[in-house]
């Protein structure tokens, strides 16, 4: 177990920039993993983090201190309460943190995967991908104008669901729906058919759009099938979160 003192030691310095700077983390290939629900959901997926920092006082919390038992004494740093609070990426410090690399997206077939179009906020985002590995789906494409995945609002708001998909960031999204070996579904307001009336038994691939623009046209004519979710309230759309999580869980009833 190591102990570090100094705002200017090396690995804190880089630590605060991971936490600040989506361009920092691409550039490293790393990220963080702030809360010991995230960190240990990564340990309990396979993963070992590069370092685990945890603030003097949180080394007494019951939860904590038992996962620390876990954790190679070598990859093991204690920080005084001060230290940790510059790298913490939430405003009421959680006590732990762990620096790990992003995991390479794996390659192969599935037979369900997302395709996610300039979806911007983070809680949005983490929240689909929570949704999408409930519901067992293997695979996400993101476009480059969706928000940084591994940032740690996203990680938050996906609650360990990232350690259990495949993450492909800056996809090709026509590329990727061309190239899918099944039917391709977008959610789209107006569509004819409803989401219900679809046999999602199949391979099936799920399209969706940015919170205000929807899906662009492009996306749209590489799909096979447009779809609307019913909605007999006075509510004009739904958030993309709720939509996806109906899409995914309707598929899961007619798969099960």
């Amino acid at each position: 177990m190591k102990t570090i003192t100094s705002r200017e030691n090396p690995l804190l310095k880089s630590t605060r920039k991971l936490a600040a700077s989506s361009k920092e983390r691409k550039k490293a290939g790393k990220t963080l993993l702030d809360g010991i629900h995230l960190v240990a959901a990564y340990h309990q997926a396979g993963g070992l983090a590069e370092a685990v920092m945890v603030s003097v006082t949180a080394q007494d919390h019951p939860e904590i201190r038992d996962f620390l038992q876990t954790v190679p004494p070598q990859n093991l740093i204690v920080l005084g309460d001060e230290l940790f609070r510059d790298i913490s990426t939430v405003d009421t410090p959680t006590g732990i943190v762990a620096l790990i690399r992003i995991p390479q997206p794996a390659e192969g077939e599935v037979d369900c995967c997302v395709l996610l179009e300039d979806v911007q906020d983070p809680g949005n985002l983490g929240s689909i991908l929570r949704s999408a590995a409930a519901a067992g789906i293997g695979r996400i494409h993101l476009s480059p104008g969706c928000a940084d995945a591994w940032s740690p609002k996203v990680l938050r708001a996906g609650m360990g669901a990232h350690f259990h998909l495949s993450i492909h960031e800056n996809s090709d999204l026509v590329a990727a729906a061309r190239g899918f070996p099944g039917q391709v579904v977008a959610t789209t307001l107006g569509a004819k058919k409803t989401l219900f009336s679809l046999d999602m038994s199949g391979p099936t691939a799920f399209v969706i759009g940015n919170e205000g623009a929807g899906i662009s046209e492009d996306l749209l004519e590489a799909s096979d099938s447009r779809v609307m979710i019913p909605m007999p309230g006075a509510a004009e759309s739904l958030n993309a979160a709720a939509a996806a999580a109906i899409c995914f869980f309707e598929r899961v009833r007619q798969t099960c």
